[in-house]
């Protein structure tokens, strides 16, 4: 049976050149509407983006801007042979509700929110989308599978077949006593963290542990300092907060502290990630880890320490985190487990100076009391057992593996396209494009090719420069979640994604 396609519904969007709406906004949002609307079906087969930017008198690349981003956020399908088609799942399938139930009265009216809920609503966490299925190069995600799942499911069986009374009873907002102190021997030995187990707080992430930092340590109003180009899911929480962001170049060093001091000298919080920066790989320098540790303590300030995935570095050992250097206790430690097992295990851990454990308990009382107290207590188990350790050490070594992979097939098909060179740490690589080349519309380019690769200039502080402004152009290269086989493929896929995207930008 042949596919249905959109002839009708697209040949009626208009664009308004006019309007100070980009062109390639108002084309994902007819685009969208009409999905949502259920004029666009599921299923349906759309025309190419050469087709749709000749009917719309538009350029192509506001085609591939407005389908990247409708693919990124899963509304639509793409395979390579086969078009772009409607998603036969929409992410608002289960969340959209009729007016009338929701009491609005009104149909099609947005119901007034509270600034903080504006805030919320306009900030992104992230680049990923819930809806997508994982495929190269998104970055953040593990190697699943790497992960012993077997023995997983045998330590949480054997937790619910004893589990004793007090682990279904409301459990200590602080975490279970058990996994704290697996989590403090474990960052004493591996990361040179200083700390007592009555410091470790089990949260449910590094999301939320920016958040709790934001709300006991920061008042709206107030100025963070954030790396740039920086993390967004830690932007976004500030933001929420009602902080103001104060922008702070990365360089070879790290965080440049020098301006930052002289470009925001109030500020009251420094999100860092200087084991291996977000999203540039980089290594903050130990003169400039000195150096802002200096200025927080001269200052007041609090500098909250991402460690995200320094399990994973591939020259000599682990670099000591940040927090042990620090001697005026003006550091707070965050970690993840997302990176080193699984994402959606949902614990990690933050570590605060001893004269901020019961506010920090408190705040996290108040937001979701505590974690799931036997997966918790699971986790103690694997940790305990030995099975952390080795898991990190297999996985070190495979993911060194997969990184030599990519870089040697982005050297076979990418030459004059990407610049991809290795690293000593980290998950993912940057791959550099040639000066000129706008990121944005190269990364919705590879999307359609079916390959994430998300642009460096959406973790900037200023999202719109893309390569231009004489900044260059860049894609992330996520690695560890791919064997070498589909690194392969996506790189072949990728070269012709950005051939196409170097030959329309000329």
């Amino acid at each position: 049976m042949a596919k249905r396609r959109a002839i009708v519904t697209i040949g009626t969007l208009g664009l308004e050149r006019t309007s100070s709406v980009p062109l390639y906004r108002q084309l994902y949002d007819g685009l969208r509407e009409a999905i949502l609307s259920g004029r666009l079906r599921p299923g349906v087969r759309l025309p190419s983006t050469r087709v749709l930017a000749q009917d719309l008198g538009a350029s192509r690349n506001t085609a591939l801007a407005a389908f990247g981003q409708l693919l990124a956020e899963g509304y639509l399908e793409g395979r390579v042979g086969a078009g772009t088609t409607v998603a036969r799942t929409l992410p608002e399938t289960f969340l959209r509700a009729r007016p009338e139930a929701a009491g609005t009265g009104r149909p099609g009216r947005r119901p007034r929110l509270s600034r903080r809920g504006a805030l919320l609503l306009g900030t992104r966490a992230g680049l990923a989308g819930g809806t997508m299925l994982a495929r190269p190069f998104r970055p953040g995600l593990p190697g699943l599978d790497a992960f012993p799942f077997d023995l997983w499911t045998r330590l949480v069986a054997r937790r619910w077949r004893r589990v004793p009374r007090q682990l279904l009873d409301y459990g200590d907002p602080a975490g279970h006593a058990p996994l704290r102190e697996a989590i403090a021997a474990y960052l004493g030995e591996a990361r040179a963290v200083r700390c007592e187990a009555s410091q470790v707080i089990v949260v449910t992430g590094a999301q939320q542990a920016v958040d709790l930092a934001a709300r006991v340590l920061l008042d709206p109003g107030d100025t963070a300092w954030v790396e740039d180009p920086g993390y967004q899911g830690a932007r976004g929480a500030l933001v929420a907060a009602g902080i103001r962001l104060a922008p702070v170049p990365v360089d070879e060093e790290g965080l440049d502290v020098r301006r930052g001091a002289r470009g925001a000298p109030g500020a009251r919080l420094v999100y860092v990630t200087p084991s291996h920066q977000y999203p540039l790989g980089v290594t903050m320098s130990l003169q400039r880890r000195l150096a802002l540790l200096e200025w927080a303590s001269a200052s007041g300030a609090w500098i909250l320490e991402d460690d995200y995935d320094s399990e994973y570095r591939y020259a000599g050992r682990p670099l000591a985190a940040l927090q042990g250097l620090d001697t005026a206790g003006r550091v707070i430690y965050a970690g993840t487990f997302s990176k080193v097992l699984f994402p959606a295990l949902r614990l990690g851990y933050l570590v605060v100076p001893p004269g901020l454990v019961d506010p920090f308990v408190a705040a996290r009382a108040l937001a979701d009391r505590h974690s799931p107290s036997v997966t918790q207590a699971a986790l103690a188990d694997f940790i305990d057992g030995g099975h952390f350790a080795r898991h990190v050490r297999r996985t070190r070594a495979l993911y060194a593996e997969r990184q030599a992979a990519l870089v040697g097939a982005a050297r076979g098909v990418l030459g004059g396209l990407l610049e991809v060179t290795p690293a000593e740490a980290g998950m993912h690589l940057m791959g550099w494009l040639p000066d000129g080349v706008d990121d944005r519309a190269a990364s919705c380019a590879a999307l359609v090719h079916e390959v994430d690769a998300p642009p460096l200039s959406a973790y900037r502080a200023r999202p719109d420069r893309g390569g231009k402004r004489g900044e260059r152009g860049g894609l992330m290269l996520g690695y560890a979640a791919y064997a070498p086989r589909e690194i392969d493929e996506a790189c072949a896929r990728l070269a012709l994604a950005l051939r196409g995207a170097s030959r329309r930008s000329r």
